[in-house]
């Protein structure tokens, strides 16, 4: 969709912020930014008035279970964990999301458009992830990239799951074994695969081993879900054994080993910061944590682990981040540019740059203020949520209604 986002004071997130400025869509891209009489806006292109607005580009959740943790439903909403196996590589959280989730409302409250959705925690290996638009009528049409990287977990969760009922892994040497079998069968699988291509034998696919030959070939991140530092020593050590890219996930006490986290150049997904200690794994948590872990030099996103955390309240946890340390410069970078880089989404998402997918968010006021509101939300140029002041409550385009626009 075409549409033309005049007058408001622009943060573009990779550039710095223009008093008046213009975001220029076209056919659902940015086509232009910059200061408002640099932009010319072709003739019957829609022109929004954003005159004492934030404009910004649409947030990124980089760990959440939106789809596959549905609200309000029980037992009947809950797919997140296929947890029949510990082993479950050839799982995908796509086939799981339901796009009616009242947390992709929530996201877009939140100024939320894009998320990456992932499989629990319960499993070593949980699954593939998926990042989507908070907002279609279906996942297919949600869809930003799939997979986007392997979930993996460590530490308590699949230690507690497994052991309670004496199965393997319950310990964590238990876990961190199952996790370098699975590597082990996939280099085995792949140089099998190499001979049978070389002597044009038949192969048996296992599609579990082809997604872990994926990450040993650096094609897909290992996001490591791990909170305590002695489990994400366990995490660097298991990464530099098998050389995938390991992305850390929740790093609860990642403050603790921040130095070697970014020795070895690794990102860091951390979240969600609004929970109480409800287990032995977060004693560490702290709002600091951020601030701490980008003065190392290291790549931090923040997360709410939704529906852990609510999903809208994503920016108010960066808010009392840069309270308790984190760059305010830096701050929205881990909402925006950071995940999507983190993920390998920056081609598609994170800041407002020609090329880039057209997810802006017209804003009341600095989001990092807790008292400011997301006002309209763009996906693609389409107005998807609308705040109306007059009645309190927000808006969401129904998606299986489509009035014709125009193009």
């Amino acid at each position: 969709m075409d549409i033309a986002i005049r007058s408001g004071h622009v943060v573009p997130v990779d550039g710095d912020p223009l008093d008046r400025g213009t975001v220029l869509i076209r056919g659902g891209r940015i086509a232009a930014v910059g200061p408002d009489d640099e932009v010319d806006v072709p003739a019957g292109v829609p022109v929004v008035d954003a005159a004492g607005m934030w404009v910004l580009p649409g947030f990124v959740e980089a760990h959440g279970h939106l789809g596959v943790v549905e609200e309000a439903e029980g037992w009947a909403g809950d797919d997140v964990n296929e947890t029949t196996d510990p082993n479950g590589a050839r799982m995908r959280a796509l086939d799981a999301i339901n796009p009616a989730d009242t947390g992709f409302a929530d996201a877009l409250a939140g100024g939320v458009t894009s998320a990456v959705v992932k499989p629990g925690s319960a499993n070593p290996v949980g699954g593939q992830t998926v990042a989507v638009k908070c907002w279609g009528r279906s996942v297919d049409e949600m869809l930003i990239r799939q997979p986007v990287s392997v979930k993996s977990a460590l530490g308590e969760n699949p230690k507690r799951f497994y052991g309670d009922r004496k199965l393997l892994p319950a310990t964590r040497q238990g876990v961190a074994a199952v996790i370098r079998d699975a590597f082990t069968r996939a280099q085995d699988y792949r140089a099998k695969r190499e001979h049978a291509a070389a002597a044009r034998t038949p192969f048996d696919r296992d599609p579990g081993l082809e997604v872990l030959v994926r990450v040993l070939d650096g094609e897909l991140p290992w996001c490591q879900h791990t909170h305590r530092a002695d489990d994400i020593a366990t995490a660097l050590r298991l990464a530099d054994e098998f050389g995938y890219r390991l992305v850390i996930n929740h790093a609860t006490e990642a403050h603790l080993l921040a130095d070697e986290i970014a020795r070895r150049d690794v990102p860091v997904i951390t979240g969600p910061l609004f929970t109480t200690r409800s287990k032995v794994e977060l004693r560490g948590r702290t709002l600091a944590g951020p601030g701490i872990l980008a003065r190392a030099g290291v790549k931090v996103a923040i997360t709410t682990d939704h529906p852990v955390v609510p999903v809208h309240f994503l920016v108010h946890q960066v808010t009392l981040s840069v309270k308790e340390g984190l760059d305010r410069a830096e701050a929205l970078r881990t909402i925006t540019l950071n995940p999507a880089e983190i993920m390998g989404l920056d081609d598609r998402i994170g800041a407002l740059r020609p090329g880039l997918d057209g997810d802006v968010v017209l804003w009341s006021g600095d989001p990092l203020d807790v008292m400011s509101r997301a006002l309209r939300v763009f996906i693609e140029g389409r107005e998807v949520y609308t705040y109306d002041t007059g009645a309190r409550a927000g808006r969401v385009l129904d998606p299986y209604y489509r009035e014709t626009a125009p193009s």
